[in-house]
C-alpha cells in the first residue's frame, strides 16, 4: 500500500511539445508569414537557376539544359569588350557618389525634420520629403525631360534665355549628366532614408537631452554627442546594405531620365543598361546572365568584407 502512496506521489513528468504542436500553436503567424516567404522564394530564389545561362551558349532549340557549355568564355568576352572597363567604371562611381551624398543629405535631413515639433508641419514635411521615392521613374524621366527639353525646357526657357545664354542640349552633351543624375538620385530617395533615420532619432531616449541641457550643451553638441553616435546603428546598416548594391545601378534612373540617348553613352551606361542592350539589342543571353551574375557575386563580397571589418571594431554594430 505504501508503495502504491509513493507511486502516486511522484510528480508527472512534462512531456516536450512536438514539433506539429510547436507549429500548430504558431499557426496563425505561420499563415501570415506564408505570401511574404512564398513571393521571396518565386522572386529572388527560382530565377537563380537562371546562373547556369552565364556558362552556356544558348541555343532556343536546344534549351537551357541542352545548349553548349562553354565555361567562363562568356566572361571573357564582357571584360575584352570596349565597354566593360567603361561601364563598371561609371557604375562604382555613380554609386559611391549616391552613397556619400545621399547618406550625408538624409541624415542632415532628419535632423531638420525631427527639430520641427508643430505634429501637423511633421506630418507634411515628412510626406513631401519620402513621396518622390514612390513616384515611378517613368514619371521622374518625364519631369526630367520638362526641365530640360532642349525647345521648351524649363532651364533654357525661363533661366538661361532671359539671361542671353544660348540654350543647351541637354541630351547630346554628357559632360552635364554627372551632376542631373545626382540631383535627382538623391531628390528620390534621401526623403526615404530621412524618415528612417528620424524615426531612429525620435527612439531616442530624452533623458540623455535633458542631461545634456543641465551640463550646458547646445544644439550642436547634442546632435555631435547625442543623436548621431546613438543612430550610427541604423547608419552602419543602412551603408552596408547600400554598398551591397554598389555593382548595382538603378535602370531606371539612367535608362527612363536620360530617354535612352545613345549621345550620352559615355557618362550614363552602366552595368544594367549594358545588360539590358545585351539582352534585348543584341539578343546575347549569356553575356548578359555572366554580367548580372558579375553583380551578385561582387555585391556579396563586399557586404561580407565591409561587415567583417565593421565587425572587427565594433560587433553590436555589425549587420551579422
Amino acid at each position: 500500500m505504501a508503495s502504491v502512496k509513493a507511486f502516486n506521489a511522484q510528480p508527472a513528468v512534462s512531456r516536450a511539445p512536438t514539433k506539429g504542436r510547436k507549429l500548430w500553436k504558431y499557426r496563425a503567424l505561420i499563415l501570415l508569414a506564408l505570401p511574404g516567404v512564398l513571393l521571396m522564394l518565386i522572386n529572388n530564389y527560382l530565377p537563380m537557376f537562371g546562373i547556369f545561362l552565364a556558362f552556356k551558349d544558348l541555343n532556343y532549340t536546344d534549351g537551357i539544359w541542352g545548349s553548349k557549355w562553354i565555361g567562363f568564355d562568356n566572361f571573357k568576352f564582357l571584360f575584352a569588350s570596349n565597354d566593360a572597363w567603361l561601364i563598371i567604371k561609371n557604375t562604382l562611381l555613380y554609386n559611391i557618389s549616391f552613397l556619400l551624398i545621399n547618406t550625408t543629405l538624409a541624415v542632415l535631413l532628419a535632423l531638420l525634420l525631427n527639430e520641427v515639433k508643430n505634429k501637423l508641419a511633421s506630418k507634411f514635411f515628412q510626406s513631401t520629403v519620402i513621396l518622390p521615392n514612390f513616384i515611378s521613374m517613368v514619371i521622374v524621366g518625364y519631369i526630367v525631360y520638362g526641365f530640360l527639353n532642349p525647345d521648351l525646357g524649363f532651364i533654357n526657357k525661363f533661366i538661361l534665355e532671359p539671361f542671353g545664354v544660348e540654350p543647351v542640349n541637354w541630351y547630346a552633351e554628357p559632360e552635364h549628366w554627372p551632376y542631373i543624375l545626382t540631383i535627382v538620385n538623391a531628390w528620390k530617395n534621401v526623403g526615404y532614408s530621412a524618415v528612417v533615420y528620424l524615426a531612429a532619432i525620435v527612439g531616442i531616449d530624452s533623458e540623455y537631452y535633458e542631461a545634456a541641457v543641465i551640463d550646458g550643451a547646445g544644439r550642436w553638441k547634442q546632435m555631435t554627442r547625442i543623436t548621431i553616435p546613438l543612430i550610427a546603428p541604423v547608419i552602419i546598416i543602412m551603408t552596408l546594405l547600400a554598398v551591397g548594391r554598389i555593382f548595382n545601378a538603378d535602370f531606371g534612373l539612367f535608362y527612363q531620365a536620360t530617354m535612352a540617348s545613345g549621345m550620352l553613352k559615355e557618362t550614363t551606361e552602366v552595368i544594367d543598361t549594358y545588360v539590358y542592350s545585351a539582352l534585348m539589342v543584341t539578343g546575347d543571353t549569356g553575356l548578359a546572365s555572366s554580367a548580372g551574375l558579375l553583380q551578385s557575386v561582387v555585391g556579396f563580397t563586399l557586404v561580407i568584407t565591409v561587415n567583417l571589418i565593421v565587425r572587427r571594431y565594433s560587433k553590436e554594430n555589425a549587420l551579422f
